[in-house]
Order: C-alpha cells, then structure tokens, then sequence
C-alpha cells in the first residue's frame, strides 16, 4: 500500500518545481531582451523598428510552433478582443515606452522599471477579490519592492532632459501591472498557452506596425550589416521563448505569480547591463538582489 504513495510523492516534485523553474526562465529571457534591445540601439536600430520586427518574427515562429501542434486560432470576437487588448497593454505599449526610453536612460535603468509590476499586480489582484491577503505574500511584496527601490536608487541622478523618458519608463511597470490581470480575466475559453502567444505578439506587431507607419518611422538599420542582423534573430528568438513560457507560467500560478518575472528580469537586465553594455556597478547591487529573492520565496509561500 505505500509503494503507490511513494510513487505518487514522487511525482509531485517535478510538478511543484515547474512554476519555479518557469517563472526564472521566463524572468531570465525578460532581462536579456532589454539588453539586447540596447545592443541593438547601439548597433543602428531604431528602437521601434526593433521591437516591430521582433514581434513579427516571434509571432510567426510561435504561430509556426502552434500549428505543427494541431493548434489552429478558431477566429471569434472574444478572441480578437483578448488579442487586440493584451497585444496593445501587454506587449506593443510597455515595450514602446521601454524601448523608446533605451537611448536616453539606458538599459540598465529600463531592466530596473521590471521590478515594479510585482507589487502592482498583487494590489490591483486583492483590490478584486483575485488574491488573499496573507502575512507572508505583503511581506514577501514588501522586501521585494524594497529591493527594486535599492536597484532604482543605484541609477545615477537624472541629468537636465532626461526626466520625461525616465517618467515614461516608469508608466510601462504600471500598464503591464494591468494587463497580467486582464490576461486571466478576460482568457478565451479552451484556448491554449501555446495559440494565445502568437496570437497577441501578431497583434503586437500590427500595432506597433500602425504607428511606424503613421510616424514614418525607418524600418532598417543604418547598415544592415551582420551584427544587425544576429541582434535581430537572437531577439526574435528571445522573444518567442519567453512568450512560451510567459502564458504557461501565467496558467500555472495566476497574475500575482507570473509578475514575480518583473523582479528577476531586473536583476538579469542590470547584470546583463553591467557585464555586456559596460554600465556602472552599483554598490547596493547584492543587496538589492537578495532582497528580491527572499520576496520571490515568500510571495511563493503565501497562503491562497
């Protein structure tokens, strides 16, 4: 008779590591796209252009993964709906404002910006009756926002100019806070994980494909040369795995757990900054992430 509890046990395991090592894969590729957006910058993209074509290419990728599946979009309204609406608040907006503030603030200070939506999305979740108050998840919300303070204070003081871009990258913490709740309110019945990623990143890049069009926007690099070309795919590719995991993961543990991404994308972002875009060091940086960590397990922990 203990043969089968054993075995039952332990396949449990795997099953409670899954959200965990989805949420750090997930948070992980989050940071490296906004680096590889600021190589990108630095390389000759315009930072739109960028993040059009990433959407396009990633969507296309996934949508290709989809139907290899078996897993083909049955159009309807409420589709459309969840379509246009998490495509315009969940990817085309926030990353519009990120990626246009790249250039004047730096991608260190945008990968900081992740940090935020955590606490957002679990206020806006227990203000709607989506999640309970416990002692451990406020307190894990607490320390990890206090450790997103500690990473937002290692940015240097703003020079003249330079507030309205940090101001704008400062509303897309607020717009994605929003949308990890609209994703689980608004989720078409009997659509998969893996239809609705494409389904938003295509609707993503019709959007954003909008304003390039309207604002006259370049398309290409000022030379489209290897190195743009490589940024390109590695970003496309990015993004397709972490929009993989992104509505897997969001399945799994709800709005309140997928935006635990928001705080490993800031410390895999800043690292990522310092090592690859030689952006400054700052002191509180160990601090900072431990504190993020703990709030990680704690919020994990905390009673529904």
């Amino acid at each position: 008779m203990n043969a089968p509890a054993q075995g039952a046990a332990g396949l449990c395991m795997p099953s409670a590591l899954k959200p965990i090592l989805c949420l750090l894969a997930t948070g992980s590729l989050l940071g490296l796209t906004t680096v590889l957006a600021g190589l990108a910058v630095r390389s000759g993209w315009n930072p739109i252009a960028f993040l059009f074509w990433s959407a396009l290419g990633s969507g296309v990728l996934l949508a290709g993964v989809a139907g290899l599946a078996g897993e083909r979009p049955k159009p309807s309204l409420p589709l459309l709906r969840y379509a246009l609406i998490s495509g315009l608040i969940s990817f085309a907006l926030p990353n519009m404002l990120s990626f246009s503030a790249i250039p004047h603030v730096g991608a260190g200070f945008v990968s900081l910006c992740l940090a935020f939506p955590p606490m957002l999305t679990y206020g806006i979740a227990l203000f709607l009756g989506m999640d309970r108050a416990s002692v451990k998840g406020i307190g894990g919300m607490i320390l990890g926002l206090s450790g997103a303070v500690l990473l937002a204070l290692s940015q240097s003081s703003a020079q003249d100019g330079l507030w309205i871009w940090i101001g704008l990258a400062l509303m897309a913490p607020v717009i994605i806070a929003t949308g990890n709740i609209y994703r689980t309110v608004d989720w078409p019945k009997e659509a998969s994980p893996r239809l609705l990623a494409p389904v938003m990143l295509l609707a993503a890049a019709a959007i954003i494909g909008l304003w390039v069009v309207f604002t006259g926007i370049p398309l290409s690099p000022v030379a489209w040369d290897r190195t743009a070309s490589m940024l390109l795919f590695a970003q496309m590719t990015a993004v397709a795995a972490t929009y993989a995991l992104f509505f897997v993961l969001q399945k799994l543990s709800g709005p309140v757990g997928l935006s635990q991404i928001g705080w490993i994308g800031a410390c895999v972002g800043k690292l990522l900054a310092v090592l690859v875009l030689a952006e400054a060091v700052p002191i509180i940086l160990v601090p900072a992430f431990g504190l993020i960590f703990i709030g990680i397990v704690f919020v994990s922990r905390r009673m529904r």
